[in-house]
């Protein structure tokens, strides 16, 4: 409604209140009726002559009726209720309290409920997948390989030791290195399964550095796979097992890095009863102390060298490294074979020889034949194989087949790559001219 006074007849359709059209003229609305205390009598103080109406007692909120013919337009004012409560920054804050609170509490009985629940936490995995590897991978060789593999555990006298061998036949003869054995006054033999026995030495030879061992009363026996190192070439992948530090059943994987080499070992005694000259696979598959005698494979898990010996930093180097560095060098395995089968038949093996006596002294290029041989005897031994083919002493010894000696030592190696009976060529060089002689080769009992 508007905010002027109404002065028109009221609308027929409007039904006026009782009691208050009394005193009123035509057209001027009735006053407001005004309520003491309680909702008393009506009335007026003064002389009545102003026509001013008394002060009245404001009725209570729910009493006010609305009155279309009252004196003036009803208008209520909101004096707005007793501001006691929050404010909005006060309710936002006491909110972000409150959800603080409830998440930490949640939290904290997530954790409990967690903890107490036989529900564990799984983070994502990769499902099982098939177990088999390829047979040509490390994997499939290892498997392969591991229950031929042995750890020799060796006591002797002054020293006790550990070792490697593998298994060459049924029977249980077990091929390692002689450096493992030596001294063996006991020798116990570990399998891959953790099974020990008690095996006995059957032939040794410190020239090849190899030894055979046999175990009795042992089944299930696994006989590795014999390969042909003539086949093996530089760069070929190859894994070697073995017992480095007694950590048993250790696989470690390279190459082959080279063929040939020309390697010794040995020489404690210093008579050179003692020392191996080995025509050896050179490696970078790690080798340490432990994996002597254990076997180097190819990728079709064929033995085609026995690891025998490292290269380490050179003893005054202050770094040296007394581990692998790198450059292990394993028997070629045509040998290994040869000197095994003639140990498990005679308990000893032969060694091919040319049938002279060395200069040792000599440090030119080449293999010199002594003036004299031990206690005076003559250098070239008379109807020996040497003899036979014209070597004279003096002679310097070039080449073997057509491959270059640099020394006594490398030319003793060649020759024991070969078996007793095979024949050679010789370059030798004599009185500044080279010439070419045919020599069979002898054989000498090893030691």
């Amino acid at each position: 409604m508007a905010d002027r006074q109404q002065t028109d007849p009221a609308p027929q359709w409007w039904s006026r209140p009782e009691g208050t059209a009394d005193s009123r003229r035509d057209g001027v609305p009735a006053p407001r009726p005004e309520t003491r205390d309680g909702g008393g009598e009506h009335g007026a103080e003064g002389d009545g002559a102003a026509g001013q109406a008394a002060p009245t007692q404001e009725a209570p909120a729910h009493e006010v009726r609305y009155d279309p013919w009252g004196a003036q337009p009803l208008q209520v004012v909101d004096r707005g209720r007793d501001r006691r409560g929050f404010r909005l920054w006060q309710v936002a804050a006491l909110a972000a309290a409150t959800a603080l609170l409830a998440g930490g509490i949640g939290g904290y009985v997530g954790v409990l409920a967690e903890r107490q629940s036989s529900t564990r936490l799984e983070l994502p995995q990769a499902a099982v997948a098939d177990k088999g590897r390829a047979p040509d991978s490390v994997a499939g060789i290892a498997a392969t390989a591991l229950p031929g593999v042995v750890t020799l555990h060796v006591r002797g006298a002054k020293s006790s030791g550990t070792g490697t061998g593998f298994v060459l036949d049924p029977q249980g003869h077990i091929l390692t290195n002689n450096h493992v054995v030596a001294d063996a006054k006991e020798i116990a033999v570990t399998f891959s399964t953790g099974e020990s026995v008690t095996a006995e030495l059957v032939g040794r030879d410190s020239g090849y550095d190899l030894a055979v061992v046999k175990v009795s009363g042992v089944r299930g026996l696994r006989p590795l796979s014999l390969g042909n190192s003539e086949n093996v070439k530089v760069g070929d992948p190859v894994v070697a097992i073995g017992a480095p530090f007694d950590l048993s059943n250790t696989v470690t994987a390279g190459i082959i890095s080279a063929t040939g080499r020309p390697v010794t070992a040995g020489g404690d005694k210093g008579d050179g009863s003692d020392i191996s000259y080995v025509d050896a696979l050179q490696t970078d598959a790690p080798i340490n102390p432990g994996n002597s005698g254990g076997p180097l494979l190819d990728a079709r898990a064929h033995v085609v060298g026995i690891n025998s010996a490292i290269r380490g930093a050179d003893k005054d180097d202050p770094d040296r490294q007394g581990g692998s560095i790198g450059l292990g060098f394993a028997i070629p395995i045509n040998q290994g074979k040869r000197v095994a089968e003639e140990l498990i038949a005679t308990g000893r093996a032969t060694h091919p020889v040319i049938g002279v006596t060395l200069d040792m002294d000599y440090t030119g290029d080449g293999a010199r034949v002594g003036d004299k041989g031990e206690d005076g005897k003559p250098s070239v031994t008379a109807g020996g194989p040497g003899a036979r083919a014209g070597i004279k002493p003096g002679d310097v010894i070039t080449k073997v087949d057509g491959q270059r000696v640099r020394g006594g030592d490398e030319l003793i190696i060649k020759i024991r790559a070969h078996r007793p009976g095979d024949p050679l060529t010789l370059t030798v060089l004599r009185d500044g001219r080279e010439r070419t002689l045919d020599v069979v080769l002898g054989s000498a009992n090893g030691s």
